[in-house]
Formats: C-alpha cells, structure tokens, sequence
C-alpha cells in the first residue's frame, strides 16, 4: 500500500484530474489518495470570508465565481452517470457555505473557528468530485479520523488518538480511498480545525506513517526538489536523491515542494518519499530516504531562501553571564505565538539575534520590551531593535559534514560579489549554514552561491562592455566564436549583459545575443553617459560582473572606483586609468585587492603581449625590476621601419596614418604622450612611484609643430624631411638604426630616439612590433625579452579577452 498526494495545481483543471486518474488507475496495489482543494480555491475562501467579515457585498461576487469554477470541473469531468449525484452533493455544501458567508456578513465578525469551517469546504467539496472520478473510489472523511488539539494557539495533531483512529477506519482497505487533505476535528469538541498552509502533505504524511505504507508520493507541478529556485536561477535542475534530513533543512528555508512537517511522521518510519509531477509523470523525480546519497561529490545538495526575514537583537552587558536570558526571550515569543527560524549568539554573550516574518517583527519587540522592561530601565539590556526586509539563505548537504574550508568558502565568494552577511548560523551537525543578508542582495547571492558550488556545471561571467570600436568590435566577434568552446570544453558561459558605445547602452540580465547586438543597440532608448553606464551596472547588481573599458575616455575611467566598490571587476583596454595620478592608480589596485575583485590592464602596454602579467610575477616571486627599456610604440616603430630613400619622414607618418597604426591626428602619437603613460604603468607595475611630469621626453619633432590644427601640421612636416634624410643615410653607413625607446633605470624614467646598432635587440624589430627587455637581480646578464605584435586592433582585443578569462580562473 502507498499514499498518494495531489496538490492544488494537480487537481486545479478538468486535465489535470485526468492526469490525476490516469496515475492512480494505474497504479497495481491498494493506494489512498490525499486531495488539495481546487488550485487558488483556498485563497478565495479567504478573500471571500474576509470580504463577508467587513460587510462588503462583493463578498457575492466573490462567492458566486467559487460556485462557476467547482461547476465548471464538474461539467468537465464528471461522468454523465455519477453527474447528478456529484451535483446534489456538492450544490449542498456550498449552500452550507452561503449560509456561513451570509452569516458572517451580517454580523460583521469572522472568528478563526469560523474560518477554520469556511476554508474546509475546499477540500471537502474537491474530495468529492474526484472520488467520482476515479474507478472503485471509496471517498472518506479525514475529519473523522485527524484529531488536534491547542498548543501555543495553533492546532497540534493528536498522533496517539489520530493513529488509533486511521488504523480503525482503513483496517479494510478498499482498491482507492479518496481522502481531503488538510482538514481535521478538535478532539474534544469535533470542531473544524486545519493543519495549515501545506496541510495536505501532512495529512498524507500522517496516514502513511500510520498504516506502515510502502512510500508516500507527493504529486506537484514541478519535477522534484531543484537544487534552487528556478525564477531566479535559469540553470538549476533536479536532485533526484535527498536524506530526510536534507530535504527538511530545505523544506525549512522556503523550498515549497512539501510542506516542512511531512517529513517527520514517516522519517521515524523510514517510509521514502518520492516527488513527482503531474504534468510530467514520466520524469524521474526526488527520492527522499534515510540514507544520503553522494550528490556526485558536490559539497551541497540545495539553496533555499525566505525573502520575509526581520532580524531582531537583544544586546546589553547585562545579558553576560546571566543564566536563563535566552530562556525569558524564547519563551516570550512562543506564549506569543511568534515563530523563531534562525539564531545567532555572540560567544561574549553579549547580543542575541534571531529571525522572524516581517509580520511578526512588532509583536516581538513589544512582547521582548514587556519582558525586559526592568533589565532596560536600569541599562543593562539596550533597546530591543529589529532590522526588517531582510532575507536568510541556507546552503544544506550532508555531505558537508567534517569537509573543511565550506563555510570559508561560502562567505569568500560572498565577500567578492559585494554581499555583506548580517547574521550568520550553522548547527554542529553540519548540514546546513544559514545567513542573513539584505533582501536586494537576495538575487545575486542564490546566483553566486549556486555558481561557485558547482551546483551549476557552468560557470558564468557577465560583462558590461563599453566602447564598440575596432577594439570592442573585434573583442565581441572573439567571444561570438569563442563562447561554444569555451562553454563545452571549460564549462564557462560569457554572459554578455551590457554594452555602450558613445550614444547609446543596452542593459539585459538574461543577456545580449551578438549576432545583432549592432542593431539592438542601436534601437535602446537608454542615452549612454559614464553615470548612466555606472548607474545601469550597480542598479542591475548581478554576480560575477566584470566591465571591460576598450575605449579611450577619461569619463570612463572615472568610473572604475565605484564599480570595484560594487565589486564589479574591471578590465581596461583604456590606459588612463593606470597612467592617471600615482594616488588614483593606487587606490583603485587597494579597492580592487579589498573587495576581491580584479582590476587588469595588460593590453595598457604592448596589447596581446604579456608584459604586465611578467613583471607581476617577477615582482610576487621576490625578483626586483632594475632596468626596462622598451619599445612600445608600434606607431613609431612602423614609421622609422618603413623610412628609406623613397620613403621621407612626412611620408611615413602619412602611412601609418593610412595603415591605421596611428590616431587619425599623428601627433597623439608623435608626441611621446602615449610611450609616456605606457612607461608610467611598467614603472608602477614594477613597483616604482612615478608620475607622468616625471618623465623625460626628447623628443625627435620640435615642439611647434603640435601647435595649430592638423592641416597645419601636414603643411609644416615636410620641412624635416630632408634633415631626416640625411641622419638616415648616416645611420645606414653606421649599420644602426633609429628607435623610439622607453627606459626605467634605477626610478628614473625617460623616453626619445635612441640609435642601436645590429647587436642590439631592438635592431631587427619589424614592422609595428613591441619588445621589451627586462633586466631584474636574476635576470642581470642576460635580460629577459618579450616581443612581438604590439598593436592592432585584432590583438589588443586577444590581451583583453585574455584578461576575462584570467577572472573566471579556468584551466
């Protein structure tokens, strides 16, 4: 024999009670069958009786919309033979309803005994219509045979009388026993009372306890327990194996699969029970037992929430070593019927606090006050204050059990997405850690948690993504081909879930699609502004956010110390940032290491090569930077390549224009400036205090030829020409060449046109190439070089994904 419970949603329509007779009918041994009342039907009798207490007439309207949907099922599902017969009965109950409802309005009084009758009418008149559904259904009355009795003001079940009297009534079971859920009897007086929200689980879970039942089967509209809530987590999925003890840590912390007290009465019997849907009888579902299984080595099994937490604190030093404080407070709030579901003590003893509803949260503080009245007269115990809209989260798995280093993770991967733990609770059983955070956190900490626990198979990133220029185009073009592979071979998912460019920023939490992310963009009303980029990104509040800057704003780099302070990860192709004021530089890399997040610039110098990730490395393995001489400037690399007979100064500079290795206004780059800040970042990196004034500049083209406008300019040029020629053939006849090189010996940093001969490193390098030498006390003799592409679009936007991925940390 096997108890089998159908919730609301499974008895809500005249499908799903075909779903409903299709699964008990097929079952081949004796089954009862536990009923919820039609899905929404309970919520309307509340509404209706509530409506019928104030005197509102509408209370008619509300009524005669109960009596159409019962009518309705009835007309759908009922077989034309048992039609009249289901009719009779049920047009009876509801008159006996109207009567309460009319009753009750014209006293203007509903009483909770009055309630507990009128709310019973759902299960009762659902119990009948589905017993004459199903073939060989005998329909029974849980009333009879579910007694409670008063404690603390709610209805307790009897489980001596309750399990004498189940015995009794199915001591002969027929093929169906049809029973509503969730109604019972005073066992004094016979009242109507209830078991509550969820009380058909309970009932079923009672009925199954008793008879010794082979399993109990809870009936719902969803496949099991998940291992989140999936309205907040897309990537949630079944668990398909929970102990008892799991499944209720999370039936306590909000999981609405089954009600919490269900478990109880067959955990002591070791009666599994299976959750299953509906809707899909197919699916596998949750199995619940003694034993707890591996969950595939996953530390835990599930995260559940309750979004209506108030966490109240009693604190005072009066409260130190005094015996029976906690006594006075718990047992105030239980004679008040306040219900406690998490505490946390500090070890000094000095300040307790606990969790309740929201709608508790005065009564408690009242009744505390009451207790403490004297203790708070003479100071010894402060205000008692309560701190609402707040949210508990629990991680549950037993399989945290003696597994160090959870809870240090759990509040690390916290601590970097920003989320401040208000309270904090685990129990020495090890199977559960609960928290208190703020309920706008909420969100982001189910989705941080789910992620790093691995509950999730995929690791996500989301990124904000400003500035669609070459750069930021050929970066979104690699992520397009890149994402299959990545999400297949490293189970990492680039969630992309804002972009801007210069008029216009889109926001989606669920992300952007790159394949028309040019038109979509486009069509967003949103005006881009840094405060609008900055305020969009905060207000959106998503875990695992990382900005990616591939422009060259100083607006935009003026935003990164809010984002680090919201625990948004920055990563700049942007060099002004870092090259800025030493003090701007050094508070965002003391931000970036206090909240945990990341702030990389390596294509600041060099684009895709790793120069910045080298010197770091030298500098943590205890290694120090003496000398770097460098040259950074593909521009002008490119420029004293390509000069020759043929090929004046003037000329050059116009190719590189043409080539797109320069600015469309050359002497951005002519000027030094760009060599300048790039050599400001390795100083830093390596560990230097430079400013940029710090920087000595010779400079190959006088200064007045960067004043006035670039025709000007083009006007002006050719004058060097000719000069230039004439260094050139010297240089030839030498065998040297001419570089711009950048050099940080011993703190002193300076940039300008160097010869080097053809021993020299920088003597073959081509094209727009970079190389850097780098002598440091191991590498000394021989310093250690690194060259290659130094510029173009293609592979600065390789260094900045390179960046991305060194965030999500895979392998």
């Amino acid at each position: 024999m096997k108890v089998l419970k159908f919730g609301g949603t499974s008895v809500g329509s005249v499908e799903s009670i075909k779903n409903v007779k299709k699964i008990v009918e097929a079952c081949d041994e004796p089954v009862i069958v536990v009923v919820s009342a039609l899905g929404g039907i309970t919520d309307k009798l509340i509404e209706t009786a509530r409506l019928a207490g104030t005197g509102d007439s509408e209370y008619l309207t509300h009524f005669k919309g109960i009596i159409h949907r019962h009518h309705n099922v009835i007309d759908g599902i009922v077989p034309e033979k048992r039609k009249q017969e289901v009719l009779q009965i049920v047009n009876e109950l509801l008159d006996e309803l109207g009567n309460i409802f009319r009753g009750v309005s014209l006293i203007k009084d509903l009483s909770a005994k009055t309630q507990n009758t009128i709310v019973s009418y759902g299960e009762r008149i659902s119990s009948v219509i589905v017993s004459r559904v199903i073939n060989d259904a005998v329909h029974y009355d849980s009333r009879e045979f579910i007694k409670t009795e008063v404690q603390f003001n709610k209805n307790i079940v009897d489980f001596d009388l309750t399990n004498e009297l189940v015995r009794k009534t199915f001591k002969e079971l027929p093929k169906v026993s049809l029973v509503p859920g969730f109604i019972s009897s005073d066992k004094k007086n016979n009242d109507v009372t209830n078991l509550g929200r969820g009380g058909s689980d309970y009932t079923a879970a009672i009925l199954a306890a008793a008879l010794g039942a082979s399993r109990l089967e809870i009936w719902t509209d969803v496949d099991g327990f998940m291992t989140a809530d999936p309205r907040v987590i897309s990537n949630t999925y079944v668990i398909e194996h929970l102990s008892f003890i799991e499944a209720m840590e999370l039936c306590n912390f909000g999981a609405k699969v089954i009600y919490p007290p269900t478990i109880y009465p067959v955990y002591h019997k070791n009666i599994p029970i299976v959750i299953k849907n509906t809707f899909n009888p197919e699916a596998q579902g949750t199995l619940i037992t003694q034993d707890s299984a591996s969950g595939e080595g996953k530390a835990i099994k599930g995260i559940s929430s309750i979004n209506d937490t108030c966490l109240i604190t009693v604190t005072g030093l009066g409260m130190v070593g005094v015996i029976g404080i906690n006594y006075r407070i718990f047992k105030a709030l239980a004679k008040s019927g306040v219900s406690v579901f998490l505490v946390s003590q500090a070890s000094s003893e000095n300040n307790t606090s606990f969790a309740v509803k929201n709608a508790d949260a005065d009564l408690a503080v009242k009744v505390l006050t009451e207790e403490f009245a004297q203790e708070i007269e003479m100071g010894e115990i402060s205000e008692i204050s309560a701190e609402k809209d707040l949210a508990t989260v629990a991680i549950v798995g037993e399989n945290m059990k003696h597994t160090p280093g959870i809870a240090g993770k759990l509040f690390n991967t916290l601590g970097r997405n920003g989320i401040n733990v208000i309270a904090c609770a685990q129990g020495a059983s090890e199977t559960n850690i609960s928290f208190v955070i703020e309920l706008n956190s909420l969100r982001k900490a189910l989705n941080v948690i789910h992620d790093s626990f691995f509950l999730s198979n995929v690791q996500v990133l989301n990124l904000f993504i400003t500035g669609i220029g070459l750069v930021g185009k050929d970066l979104l073009e690699q992520i397009r081909k890149q994402q299959p592979n990545l999400l297949k071979d490293k189970s990492l998912r680039l969630n992309i879930v804002g972009l801007a460019n210069s008029k216009k920023c889109l926001f989606r939490r669920e992300g952007i699609s790159l394949d028309h992310y040019e038109e979509e963009l486009k069509a967003s009303p949103l005006s881009a502004s840094p405060a609008a980029i900055r305020d969009g990104i905060i207000q959106m509040n998503i875990f695992n956010s990382v900005f990616v800057d591939c422009t060259a704003s100083n607006e935009i780099a003026g935003i990164y110390k809010d984002l680090l302070n919201h625990n948004v990860s920055v990563v700049a192709a942007n060099k002004i940032a870092a090259s800025s004021a030493y003090d701007n530089y050094a508070e965002l890399k003391r931000i970036a290491r206090k909240r945990d997040v990341k702030f990389l610039f390596e294509t600041n110098v060099g684009a895709g090569l790793p120069i910045i990730n080298t010197i770091n490395n030298l500098i943590n393995s205890g290694d120090k930077i003496l000398k770097i001489e460098a040259v950074v400037s593909g521009t002008l690399n490119f420029i004293f390549n390509v000069l020759s007979e043929d090929i004046p100064l003037s000329k050059a500079i116009r190719l590189a224009q043409e080539s797109g290795y320069s600015e469309p206004d050359p002497r951005l780059d002519l000027n030094g400036q760009d060599v300048v800040r790039k050599l400001v970042i390795l100083a830093r990196e390596a560990g230097y205090r430079v400013e940029q004034s710090d920087v000595v500049k010779k400079l190959f083209i006088p200064e007045e030829y960067f004043q006035g406008s670039l025709d000007d300019f083009w006007k002006q040029i050719p004058k060097l020409d000719k000069e230039f020629e004439e260094r050139r053939k010297k240089l030839v006849s030498e065998n040297k060449r001419y570089r711009f090189v950048a050099t940080l010996d011993g703190g002193k940093v300076e940039v300008g046109l160097q010869e080097v001969d053809s021993k020299h490193p920088f003597y073959q390098l081509e094209g727009s190439n970079n190389v850097i030498l780098i002598t440091t006390d191991r590498y000394k003799e021989y310093p250690m070089v690194i060259k290659g592409y130094g510029a173009g679009a293609m592979v600065t936007a390789a260094g900045v994904f390179a960046d991305i991925i060194s965030i999500a940390n895979i392998r």
